[in-house]
């Protein structure tokens, strides 16, 4: 099993504590969406958890408690962008705080399992194309013995998305747009010796030299880990997602960065409300169980195949 840690909610940023609770616990409680009352229960103990994957803009207040992971295999997605307050109002200063986190954790874990996230690009009369070019670069600069690869994507408009970004004068780019930005960011990432993948893109770069990727990556894990895995891709992904099939343990409408992009936060007053119950001790994430909920233990098996064999 792969846990997803977490596409819904920033867990390194401002829910750690509870998450490395529930792994010493060896379980936590995870709400379907689509039905408030189905509660599964998973099981987190080693011999099932093949891998977590991260999703942060921000683990600083997670970097010094990773010994407690000593027993996982894990890497990180960290989004790093050029963007102010207006757009990721709650995250600390880029130079001063979020590069230096950034270089932190590659230190303390190894560049291979730290994938920076420059993304979602969009474009607007501040954030204009040349502006991101200058921000990629900074950027790359300062992470070229960070980390191996990058990931792009191009900002998707949700009807949350345009609501919530409509002040910043956002504009919808072409595809002509798209691959002649990505194709000179390419080129800033090769000068950096970055290799370069966009995140469940529609549009072809491959000329860019820019492929498709998988944020949840079967190669990337099996490499880690020294073992094949037998895995399939994510049916539950949009049909240019290339992630392997994963357990999501994070909750909507509980994100505190405030990104006016986001997709996973859709009602304000809901966060509000599901802060207030964040219970480190409890197994659910920021809620608590009710009499009309049900609770059934959801099948979780490792993946990986039997025989070990040495990866290049």
């Amino acid at each position: 099993m792969i846990l997803s840690v977490s596409r819904r909610t920033d867990i390194p940023n401002y829910y750690s504590d509870w998450f490395l609770a529930r792994i010493k616990e060896g379980f936590l409680y995870v709400r379907n969406p689509m039905n408030a009352h189905q509660i599964s229960r998973i099981d987190l103990s080693p011999e099932v958890v093949d891998c977590i994957v991260f999703w942060t803009k921000n683990p600083a207040n997670m970097i010094e408690k990773l010994g407690d992971l000593q027993e996982y295999m894990y890497y990180f997605q960290f989004t790093l962008t050029g963007y102010g307050k207006d757009v990721e109002p709650n995250l600390p200063n880029k130079r001063e705080v979020l590069i230096p986190t950034f270089q932190r954790l590659s230190e303390r874990i190894g560049k291979e399992r730290v994938i920076w996230r420059y993304d979602p690009i969009l474009i607007s009369k501040r954030y204009t194309m040349d502006y991101h070019l200058k921000a990629f670069e900074e950027i790359a600069s300062n992470l070229m013995d960070y980390t191996e690869r990058v990931v792009i994507s191009f900002v998707d408009f949700y009807s949350k998305t345009q609501r919530n970004t409509r002040g910043l004068e956002i504009k919808q780019i072409t595809n002509e747009e798209m691959i002649a930005l990505a194709g000179k960011m390419a080129q800033i990432a090769s000068r950096y010796h970055f290799s370069m993948e966009t995140c469940a893109e529609q549009i072809n770069l491959h000329e860019a030299g820019i492929l498709h990727g998988s944020c949840i990556d079967k190669k990337r894990i099996e490499r880690l880990l020294g073992c094949k895995l037998n895995a399939k891709k994510d049916k539950n992904q949009r049909e240019e997602c290339d992630c392997l099939e994963s357990v999501e343990v994070g909750a909507y409408n509980t994100c505190l960065n405030g990104c006016k992009y986001c997709y996973a936060n859709f009602n304000n007053r809901k966060v509000e409300e599901h802060i207030k119950l964040y219970n480190r001790d409890s197994a659910l994430l920021c809620g608590s169980i009710s009499p009309d909920d049900r609770i059934t233990e959801r099948k979780v098996k490792s993946m990986r195949e039997k025989q070990m064999s040495f990866l290049e």
